[in-house]
């Protein structure tokens, strides 16, 4: 595949290609996803792996085709474009509508100088079934141990229908096409392998940080979120005056809970809160977000809102907890929460000021009765 031009054998060649092209898609990918979430930028995770992955893969195989454009040997190259649409539908599962591939095979065949040959649109039309059903095979067997047998097969299937239009289109001989195609093989093999190394590695890595930043009980974000949290929000708010609204609530006699009932019935008392907050944040704005700070304490942080604007969602949340029936044995056990609100001022020169002053709030709510709102 490449002895012709660089004098290094053709396994050679394709190992690198899968440690170094693809360590660098992983390194320029984390690094990206890590800017995104550092500027506070509103994309998904998701978008920025179909379209950097995408074209990250169109520059690389155009950039080595080019090597050898209108060349007699222009095929030579193309196990690694093989191995790129591989990566691209399987392993990030780039998701593009399935019509946007037809443009990119008619561009490529232009810039090839192939529009001309029946051979090149039946291969084009190929790979584009190829990326289809590679894409299928990653959504819906996903985490089944017999992913691997359908990737081989689609791939030993796929790879020797694509070299035998090559065949066709160049004339080389059969031994040279089935070398080919058993080089696809390994390749793949050995970039099912990497890919999957490198995966569980970011799997493991996507576990540590959701432990740094997610109450184990709850699911909730915790007090190490509400930091770094805090810390933006507040900077923003100061330097553009942005709205910056909090409220802080903690559970009535929790404690009883623990002594009366037992720790378990406390833990089940806390995902019931968790979860019914969740359920009303979620049904009026994602941006705001809850945290555990404390065993029974919970902030929530509202972004862009002043007092007034977060009055409905507090009551909201304030009745939808105050009327929450926990069984326990044969028995049904109600609950109530003190609440303290309030929002960013001129006066706050850091983030614990403001957190003070919510603080001060909910301990007047406690003092003063609990099951109540203060806000100032």
């Amino acid at each position: 595949m490449t002895w012709s031009h660089w004098q290094v054998p053709p396994f050679t060649t394709s190992v690198f290609f899968v440690l170094g092209v693809l360590t660098l898609y992983w390194v320029t990918y984390n690094w990206l996803i890590s800017w995104t979430h550092t500027r506070r930028i509103s994309v998904t995770d998701e978008t920025v792996n179909t379209w950097y992955g995408l074209i990250y893969m169109i520059v690389f195989v155009f950039a080595m085709q080019s090597l050898i454009v209108g060349q007699s040997d222009s095929w030579q190259f193309m196990n690694f474009e093989l191995i790129a649409v591989t990566f691209c539908a399987f392993f990030i599962n780039v998701r593009i509508s399935y019509y946007l591939l037809f443009p990119i095979g008619v561009i490529f065949m232009v810039f090839n100088g192939s529009l001309g040959y029946w051979q090149s649109w039946a291969h084009s039309l190929t790979l584009m079934t190829f990326f289809v059903v590679l894409s299928i095979i990653h959504t819906r067997l996903q985490g089944r141990r017999c992913i691997m047998v359908y990737y081989l097969a689609t791939i030993s299937g796929f790879g020797a229908l694509l070299w035998f239009w090559m065949k066709l289109k160049f004339d080389f001989s059969w031994l040279t096409m089935w070398q080919e195609w058993v080089y696809l093989i390994i390749f793949e093999v050995l970039l099912y392998i990497y890919v999957s190394m490198l995966s569980h590695d970011s799997e493991i890595k996507l576990q540590l940080a959701k432990y740094a930043t997610h109450d184990a009980l709850t699911k909730t974000n915790n007090f190490a979120a509400y930091t770094e949290d805090m810390e933006y929000l507040f900077n923003q708010s100061t330097q553009n005056g942005q709205p910056l609204s909090m409220m802080m609530f903690d559970i009535d006699h929790f404690k009883r809970f623990n002594d009366t009932y037992g720790h378990s019935v406390g833990d089940l008392v806390l995902r019931r809160v968790t979860s019914t907050v969740q359920d009303v944040l979620a049904a009026h704005d994602a941006n705001i977000k809850l945290y555990r700070t404390g065993g029974e304490e919970f902030n929530i942080l509202f972004p862009n809102y002043d007092v007034a604007a977060t009055k409905p969602i507090v009551d909201e949340i304030f009745d939808a907890i105050n009327h929450l029936e926990i069984p326990v044995k044969d028995t049904v056990v109600g609950l109530s929460i003190s609440v303290g609100v309030s929002a960013i001022t001129t006066d706050d020169k850091a983030p614990m000021d403001f957190y003070n002053r919510v603080d001060r709030n909910l301990y007047h709510s406690k003092r003063h009765g609990r099951m109540q709102i203060t806000v100032d």
